[in-house]
């Protein structure tokens, strides 16, 4: 993931990191499910080895909801940042919920989620931390 992707997790790091505002769109309270990008390359690696003639599609991602603000707050403490949330208006076209029905990556892949928010966040800190010393 490059710094700045323009999603959130990058978003929100890289305005920590520098202890800028963190700029959230609507009131926060929108929620999304976060899957560390190990445990999507274990998923594929599962979905390889399903017998022959499975395609999906497979939903993987976290079975847990986070908001947003949420995300803000957790991305803070994690750099000990000085960095204050900003509120702006929320985009027409943004939604209010994602969370994504994984029973089938559970029952066809035996696949879940093992890497928690946390620690995805602080393995993407620490990338994002190499990341900007390199350049």
């Amino acid at each position: 993931m490059h710094p700045n992707d323009g999603r959130v997790v990058s978003n929100f790091i890289m305005q920590a990191l520098k202890d800028d505002d963190i700029s959230i769109y609507g009131d926060g309270s929108q929620t999304r499910s976060f899957c560390y990008v190990d445990d999507l390359i274990e998923a594929i690696v599962q979905m390889i080895k399903t017998e022959k003639g499975f395609t999906g599609p497979v939903n993987i991602s976290n079975p847990t909801e986070f908001t947003i603000k949420e995300l803000a707050e957790k991305v803070i403490e994690l750099l000990d940042s000085k960095s204050k949330i900003r509120f702006f208006e929320l985009p027409a076209d943004d939604p209010k919920q994602r969370k994504l029905d994984i029973m089938l990556a559970k029952t066809k892949l035996q696949w879940e989620q093992k890497i928690s928010l946390e620690d995805g966040l602080k393995e993407t800190i620490a990338y994002f931390k190499r990341f900007i010393s390199n350049e």
